[in-house]
């Protein structure tokens, strides 16, 4: 098996087709997980609830200023058109996700090379393969830069204007609305030194890209909404600018974050994720890069995806708040170097099946959950289970969470949920015959003794309590 190049090629197709449909399967099969795709999501649904579609919210009335719109204003399409639900949040991903492939694949193609191939690369890089399906802006972001990256490749080798030039501009646009201005730091250093290191004039790079124009096209596509966002709730840019592009990546442990907690990471922690979420690509690639170190800088395009793949990591190596999700850009670059040298592997099958090792694991583990022990999904971080029993139980009993609600209570609860604490819980006790109260275990001891002792035990979660508690014992 898989000992010719036909029947490499028929495995790498029916992997492909397996893949996407498993992946399909899972943006519904798992709950919105807290607290980053539930947050996401949830913001999205408030979106589409409120119909405030410039200043997105994170509670009802509690603007959320951390990210720009374009993944909110996907999803809360999306639930215009399929409902509010887990696979409407996460199809516009889904979709972005399999179209980065379709670009990728007919990219290749007009250079001779397979069009399934860099499908089937990106779909076995776990970071990818958990992006395709999951409501983040990065998949947003990585689709910008791979068309700032490849617009401004096909602009500077081609000796007239087409809509390449032009895509170039549309395309930061469009990343300044996914991520703001993160879009020009991760695209425009790899640029810049790469048409140093070509010796591209500066008259090449004035005639081939129209500047002036495409400027215009990427004000008319990202300020407007930076105008009425700050306009309708001001202060935005400086929380954005400042505290997301330069506090949240210098400042360790940064305080200042109004949604959240920094992601605090040891020194260079952002190389760890590429060489674990790109298993087994970049360890290839990185082998095969040092066997051709002395002949990189010679070829323009081998030269061009060595920067676009570095620049990423080297620059959130000083960061200290980090995800493992900022490692998403670089796997484009990633497969389309694996195509280039696609060719000179000796040993396809061995990374055609070191490649499919993720996507079976992950196969044998949704076979494992549908079939063998289910109850696995409902003690994920999740409020979906408790909260749908809830609806069908206690559909008219007021629903409170103890000190902090959880962005999946919110959203499976249509937003019927609110805060409960120490300070509040006298005057919404005295208001209400029964409430229930949902708590997180550690959070327990911080109801006084008085309420513990009327409060009765009804449901639980591997995460969560439920209680209900009466004016009146029964």
């Amino acid at each position: 098996m898989l000992n010719n190049t036909k029947q490499q090629s028929i495995y790498i197709l029916y992997s492909i087709i397996v893949i996407i449909i498993l992946r399909f399967i899972l943006t519904g099969l798992i709950p919105l997980l807290d607290k980053t795709e539930s947050r996401y999501a949830e913001i999205a649904r408030l979106m589409y609830e409120t119909q405030e579609w410039v200043v997105l919210q994170i509670d009802y009335g509690v603007p959320f200023w951390a990210k720009p719109p374009l993944s909110t204003w996907m999803s809360a399409t999306s639930y215009s058109v399929f409902g509010v639900n887990e696979i409407a949040a996460r199809l516009p991903y889904f979709l972005v996700c399999l179209l980065l492939v379709f670009i990728l694949g007919k990219f290749v193609k007009k250079a001779g090379k397979s069009f399934y191939l860099p499908a089937f690369i990106l779909l076995t890089t776990p970071e990818f393969l958990l992006h395709a399906g999951v409501v983040s802006t990065d998949a947003v972001l990585c689709f910008s830069i791979t068309l700032i990256m490849i617009s401004f490749w096909k602009s500077i080798e081609n000796n007239k204007r087409n809509f390449w030039n032009y895509l170039f501009f549309i395309a930061l646009g469009l990343g300044l609305l996914s991520k703001g201005p993160l879009v020009l730091v991760l695209t425009a250093p790899p640029l810049f030194i790469w048409l140093i290191i070509q010796k591209v004039s500066i008259k090449d790079i004035w005639n081939k890209i129209p500047w002036l124009t495409g400027i215009l096209i990427t004000i008319a596509i990202a300020l407007p909404w930076y105008l009425m966002a700050e306009n309708r709730s001001p202060g935005f840019l400086d929380y954005f600018i400042v505290g997301e592009h330069f506090k949240r990546f210098l400042v360790s442990g940064w305080k200042g974050d109004l949604y959240g907690s920094g992601h605090k990471q040891p020194f260079g922690m952002i190389w760890v994720f590429v060489f674990v979420f790109s298993f087994p690509w970049i360890q290839f690639i990185f082998i095969k890069l040092w066997k051709e170190r002395r002949t990189i800088l010679k070829n323009k395009w081998v030269s061009f995806l060595v920067l676009w793949l570095l620049w990423t990591p080297l620059f959130f190596t000083i960061s200290k708040n980090i995800l493992h999700t900022y490692t998403l850009p670089i796997t484009i670059p990633l497969a389309l170097l694996m195509v280039h040298y696609w060719h000179e592997f000796k040993n396809k099958k061995l990374l055609i099946m070191l490649g499919s090792v993720f996507p079976l694991l992950v196969l044998i583990a949704t076979a494992y959950i549908s079939f063998v022990n289910p109850k696995i999904i409902k003690d994920l971080n999740t409020d979906k289970y408790v909260i749908d029993k809830l609806m069908k139980t206690e559909p008219n009993t007021p629903r409170f969470y103890w000190g902090k609600k959880t962005y999946s209570s919110q959203f499976y609860a249509n937003g019927h949920i609110k805060v409960i604490n120490e300070a509040s819980i006298d005057s919404i006790h005295n208001l209400n015959d029964t409430i229930i109260v949902l708590i997180k275990p550690k959070r327990i001891k911080y109801i006084p003794e008085v309420y513990r002792q009327k409060m009765v035990a009804i449901d639980s979660s591997a995460k969560t309590l439920i209680y209900k508690l009466k004016k009146q014992l029964p």
